[in-house]
C-alpha cells in the first residue's frame, strides 16, 4: 500500500502490484483503499500473477481510461504484440473485411469509434464477456440501438477471425439477443398524394437544384443513391436507354443494366448539362471525383421542412426505391420482373440456371411506371 499526504489533510491510500514481467520491472495500481478492501486487491493480484504465468503481460489485462481527443490508429499497436486488441482489428481488416467486403471503410469506422478507443492497448484474450456487454450498452445508452446490433456482429465476426488465426483462442461476445433490441424494417413509401405534391414544385422542394433531379432519376429507375453518385457518363446510354451499373458499383458485387424510361433519360440529360465535362453523372463540388453518397442523404435532410410545407411526411432516398417497387406491385408488374428492375438477388436456383437479363421487361415496367408518375404531375 503506497500512502500519500492529501493537500488538504488526510491521505491517500492506493493498493499497487509490484512484479517482474520478461525481465522488465514494473508496478500496476489495483485500486484504492476503502473502495478496494484488502481481499479485493490481493484477488486481483492474483489474477494478475496467472496471467503473467501464461504469458500474457498483465498491464495489457486490464481496462484502461478512455483519452479523449486521442484518436487511435490500426498501426498503434508496439511491434509484435501480436494479441493486442489493435493487432487483432488489423489483421481483422487487411485479410477478412477488405477482400470480401465492399465497403470496409464501414467496418473500420465502428472499430475507430468505439472498439479500440475503448480497449486501447489491451490483450484481446482477457477481454471478458461483461465488458463486450458494457461497450454496446454504453452505444444503446447514447440512443444508437442499431449501431450497438452492428458493433456486436463486427465484434463477433472479428473474435471469431481471431480464434482461426490464433490471436485469442475464445470469444468473449456471447450474446443470446441482440443488444439494441429487433430492428423494424422501414416501411415508408410515398403516396400518389405525394409525388403529386413534389411533381408540382421539385426544385421548391430541395433547394438544390440538382437534389430535384437526382430524386426523380432514383423515383424513375428505382436504383440506389450510391449506385447513383457512383456512375460515370461512359456507363449511360442515353440513346440506347440504357445505364450500366458495374459489379464494382452495385450491392454484393452484383451488377446489371437498368432500361432507361423516356422520363429517366430527360432527368440525366439535364444532370449531364450540368456535369459539364465532367466524367461522372454526379461529380463532387470540388470538380475531383464523384460525389459522397452521404452529401445527398444530407442535402435531402436539409429539405424535410420544405417538404413539409407541402403535406410530404419525411422521407429518405431509400424510400424512393421502396416507393418504385410498391408502385411496380401495384401496376400488376410480376414480382421476379419487378424484383430484378431493382437488382434484388433471386432465389438460388433461379439465380444460378436463369442467366436471362429480362431487358426488355425491365424496360416496359419502368415506362409504366414512369408513365403512371407522369399522371401524378399537375
Amino acid at each position: 500500500m503506497r500512502v500519500r499526504p492529501k493537500s488538504g489533510g488526510g491521505a491517500s491510500r492506493t493498493w499497487l502490484l509490484r512484479f517482474k514481467f520478461r525481465g522488465e520491472e514494473t508496478r500496476i495500481l489495483l485500486g484504492h483503499f476503502p473502495a478496494t478492501t484488502l481481499d479485493e486487491a490481493r484477488g486481483e493480484a492474483r489474477r494478475l500473477r496467472e496471467l503473467a504465468d501464461q504469458g500474457i503481460d498483465p498491464r495489457r489485462a486490464r481496462p484502461r481510461r478512455r483519452e479523449r481527443n486521442s484518436p487511435l490508429a490500426l498501426s498503434a499497436a508496439p511491434a509484435g504484440a501480436r494479441h493486442t486488441i489493435e493487432h487483432l482489428a488489423s489483421e481483422y481488416l487487411e485479410r477478412h473485411v477488405k477482400p470480401t467486403r465492399k465497403r470496409p471503410e464501414y467496418v473500420e469506422a465502428i472499430l475507430d469509434r468505439d472498439v479500440l478507443p475503448t480497449w486501447r492497448g489491451r490483450d484481446a484474450r482477457t477481454i471478458e464477456p461483461a465488458e463486450v456487454l458494457e461497450l454496446l450498452d454504453g452505444i444503446v445508452e447514447r440512443g444508437s440501438r442499431v449501431m450497438a446490433n452492428r458493433t456486436a456482429a463486427v465484434l463477433g465476426q472479428m473474435f471469431k477471425f481471431g480464434i482461426h488465426r490464433r490471436i485469442v483462442p475464445t470469444t468473449p461476445v456471447q450474446l443470446l439477443y441482440r443488444p439494441g433490441g429487433e430492428e423494424k424494417a422501414r416501411a415508408r413509401t410515398l403516396t400518389d398524394e405525394e409525388l403529386s405534391e413534389f411533381f408540382a414544385d421539385p426544385l421548391g422542394c430541395t433547394r438544390f437544384p440538382r437534389l430535384a433531379y437526382v430524386v426523380k432519376v432514383l423515383l424513375f429507375t428505382g436504383q440506389r443513391r450510391g449506385e447513383l453518385a457512383l456512375a460515370r457518363w461512359r456507363d449511360v446510354d442515353l440513346d440506347a436507354g440504357t445505364w450500366s451499373i458495374p459489379d464494382e458499383n452495385a450491392k454484393a458485387g452484383r451488377g446489371h443494366v437498368c432500361p432507361l424510361s423516356t422520363s429517366a433519360i430527360a432527368e440525366l440529360q439535364i444532370l449531364k448539362r450540368i456535369a459539364g465535362r465532367s466524367p461522372w453523372v454526379l461529380p463532387a463540388d470540388s470538380g475531383d471525383g464523384p460525389l459522397d453518397a452521404k452529401q445527398l442523404t444530407r442535402s435531402l435532410a436539409r429539405c424535410q421542412a420544405r417538404f413539409k410545407e407541402r403535406g410530404i411526411d419525411a422521407f429518405t432516398l431509400h424510400d424512393l426505391r421502396r416507393t418504385c417497387r410498391t408502385g411496380l406491385a401495384r401496376l400488376k408488374v410480376v414480382p421476379h420482373i419487378a424484383e430484378r428492375v431493382l437488382n434484388h438477388a433471386q432465389e438460388k436456383i433461379a439465380g444460378t440456371y436463369d442467366t436471362h437479363a429480362y431487358l426488355e421487361e425491365k424496360r416496359d415496367a419502368l415506362e409504366r411506371w414512369a408513365s403512371h408518375l407522369r399522371g401524378l404531375q399537375k
